[in-house]
């Protein structure tokens, strides 16, 4: 028997843990070793368990509801993937990429990384900073967010430097704004998306597929 989702407490966009899981069965080792970074409650980690691998869930604190190796780690910590005694076929996090300060050190040759993060570069964040000069997703309503990762330095700046090879990237849910608390806003985005420019103007969350070469 699985542990129900809701009791899990899930802290991303609906449809981000099953995006992760495709994209883990489609690029990963099947049934190879796995990483959830940030795993909180273990929800993406039982999702990862029933897609036939094997989970390690690694956080600050220790709050799994799901029966999994855990390894404790400070994120904010230049060196917590020495905590780590293994590489891994895969390593996923959701909406901590802020806070990896070296995703390659925990990946096997040819492993795959899958990380998730707010979108600062889509329409309603571009609104939002021209308003008030504060970053959507990253104001004092998300204390939790630090970093903003903005997709163009991300690709020119941050990528090369980590050593690994860009599989895939694509911003989720395309063409909507589920953060939008006002939702009569979102036509008016979706129009003002068709006059600026840039990859990433919909959707609430970046998605990296990443390779170790």
């Amino acid at each position: 028997m699985t542990t129900d989702e809701n009791e899990l407490f899930v802290r991303s966009l609906p449809m981000t843990h099953e995006i992760v899981v495709e994209k883990a069965k489609r690029y990963a080792l099947p049934e190879g070793s796995a990483l959830d970074l940030g795993a909180w409650g273990g929800a993406l980690t039982q999702r990862l368990q029933e897609a036939g691998f094997r989970v390690t869930a690694a956080d600050i604190e220790n709050h799994l509801k799901v029966a999994a190796p855990f390894v404790s780690v400070d994120l904010n910590d230049a060196n917590f993937d020495r905590a780590f005694s293994s590489s891994f076929d895969l390593v996923a996090s959701v909406e901590v990429i802020e806070h990896i300060e070296n995703p390659a050190a925990l990946l096997k040759p040819k492993g795959i990384a899958i990380v998730t993060t707010p979108n600062v570069d889509n329409v309603a964040a571009r609104v939002k900073f021209l308003v008030s000069g504060k970053v959507r997703a990253m104001d004092e309503m998300a204390p939790e967010h630090l970093t903003p990762i903005h997709l163009d330095l991300f690709l020119r700046q941050i990528l090369p430097r980590t050593g690994l090879e860009l599989v895939e990237t694509f911003v989720h849910p395309e063409g909507d704004f589920p953060l939008t608390a006002r939702r009569f806003f979102i036509p008016f985005f979706r129009l003002l998306a068709v006059f600026l420019k840039g990859p990433a103007l919909t959707g609430d969350c970046l998605v990296f597929v990443l390779r170790k070469p």
